[in-house]
């Protein structure tokens, strides 16, 4: 039975292992004791992915009974991305598109967030937390629909009339209005291990230095005037 005592995390910080899932830590770990919570869902680097999120929750000194990692192998088998079917390659670009073209890229998952929330949910009725923390960014993301501002608010409203929980547990989402440039600069700001992250959609020992994520994480970094600490085969 888990232990409901007053020492419990007032939240649950959703840490993808990447940079926006980091800085989210740091914002919610300033505002008390957080758990974390980590999704693999048979992704292509979901083995790096994993240490990242250990190595962040080590550098927080989050205890093993506060840092879970949870298994959806089942996207795999019906979603179909590029991040979970290898027959589908992940797109490489020598710039970054340009925003706002009303596509959805193949690397989106479908619905993927609120499978991870409903987990989050769960466990922070379990443990009474009160906030779950996600690091979903709106306007300098890469168009995924589960990243809008609405999203989150539909999903808020799920959560009061679906859960035990009620009112008093909510969906915050800090990073939402904040470009992929301010997002680092508050990593500096709070310290954040922004050299433990991880954001290529597909290698593990270099980032590839031309996906979607590594092209937004670099201008990013150069937009910030701060040199991307994590290596690149690419750049």
């Amino acid at each position: 039975m888990t232990d409901l005592s007053a020492n419990n995390p007032h939240g649950i910080v959703l840490v993808s292992g990447g940079m926006d899932s980091c800085v989210t830590a740091a914002i919610a770990l300033n505002e008390g004791a957080a758990a974390f919570l980590h999704v693999d869902y048979s992704q292509r680097t979901e083995a790096r992915e994993r240490l990242a999120f250990h190595q962040i929750a080590d550098y927080y000194k989050i205890p093993s009974f506060f840092r879970k990692v949870i298994t959806l192998d089942y996207l795999r088998s019906i979603c179909c991305s590029a991040l979970t079917d290898d027959s589908i390659p992940v797109p490489k670009f020598e710039k970054l598109e340009e925003e706002g073209n009303g596509e959805i890229p193949i690397t989106y998952v479908p619905f993927r967030n609120a499978h991870i929330l409903c987990m989050a949910v769960s466990w922070a009725e379990t443990i009474g937390a009160r906030r779950i923390y996600i690091g979903a960014v709106a306007g300098d993301s890469a168009g995924y629909p589960d990243c809008r501002p609405e999203f989150y608010e539909a999903f808020n409203k799920l959560v009061e009339v679906g859960s035990k929980a009620g009112r008093s547990l909510k969906v915050a989402a800090p990073l939402i209005k904040m470009s992929k440039k301010e997002i680092v600069q508050k990593g500096r700001e709070l310290n954040a291990p922004l050299h433990l992250t991880w954001s290529c959609y597909e290698q593990s020992e270099k980032a590839c230095g031309r996906c979607d994520s590594c092209l937004r994480r670099l201008r990013a970094f150069q937009e910030a005037g701060v040199v991307d600490p994590i290596p690149y085969e690419n750049i």
